[in-house]
């Protein structure tokens, strides 16, 4: 973990509750910057370096499954962690909030402390990636190609073919760099759940589900008969492809 303090944006219409969390989390060493509503989130954005996102759900104008979505379609923030405050802790919320790209959802009402402690455990998982995942040293993995696609590992960029970036949320990035790390291996859910969310996570099973079917869409795979990533009944998934890792001199290796 750096030294740094680590700054979070919330993003939420209600100002007692805005200044609630960020007194809290203030005090346990985060630096937080509020924002009322999507205008204003922008603006702060703009002006600073996040490290994660609390967005609310429920908010007037632009709410916040249109804002996550509209963060996710962004090259600057498509791999900013989110995590969206839900009102009612529906399980459709949840699932159309991990579908637009949140890493995690928190239905209210919480206590700050619970935030605080998913806080910690989603900045931990984006920071856990997979060795051949992390901004390599000259002479090693810079680029993994699959299956007509590559993926940037020093600018976290989804490439295809054509030269097109994909856009990736982090938790979609974590699950791809699994699936690229154990090429043509079945991953059981519970080996995706520990590898991209860690034990503490409070999901639900259809999260990994969801994950899969969101990355099969990033990669023009059929849902029905999927080439790349694809179904084993009652074990799990695997990435069919084989990988190459490229290094930053050109150098090529199996991996």
């Amino acid at each position: 973990m750096s030294n740094q303090q680590d700054h979070i944006l919330i993003v939420d219409d209600d100002r007692d509750i805005r200044g609630l969390l960020a007194d809290y989390l203030e005090k346990q060493g985060l630096r937080c910057t509020t924002a009322a509503d999507g205008r204003e989130m922008k603006a702060a954005l703009d002006k600073h370096r996040v490290d994660l996102i609390v967005l609310d759900l429920m908010m007037p104008g632009d709410d916040g499954l249109t804002l996550c979505r509209n963060l996710r379609a962004t090259h600057a923030h498509a791999n900013t962690p989110i995590l969206m405050l839900t009102a009612r802790g529906e399980d459709m919320d949840r699932i159309i909030g991990l579908e637009m790209g949140a890493d995690d959802y928190l239905p209210k009402p919480f206590v700050p402390r619970e935030l605080y402690a998913r806080i910690r455990a989603i900045l931990r998982r984006a920071r856990a990636l997979p060795p051949n995942l992390e901004a390599s040293p000259p002479g090693q993995a810079r680029e993994l190609h699959f299956a007509g696609w590559r993926l940037d590992t020093v600018n976290r960029h989804l490439i295809d073919g054509a030269g097109t970036v994909v856009p990736l949320s982090g938790a979609e990035y974590r699950m791809l760099g699994v699936f690229l790390a154990h090429p043509q291996r079945v991953l059981s859910r519970d080996q995706l759940m520990e590898f991209t969310q860690g034990r503490e996570a409070d999901v639900f099973d259809r999260s990994i589900d969801l994950l899969v079917s969101r990355l099969r869409q990033r990669l023009g795979d059929n849902a029905r008969e999927p080439a790349i990533i694809k179904t084993v009944r009652n074990e799990g998934y695997v990435l069919s492809s084989e990988v190459r890792s490229i290094g930053n001199l050109g150098a090529e290796g199996l991996q």
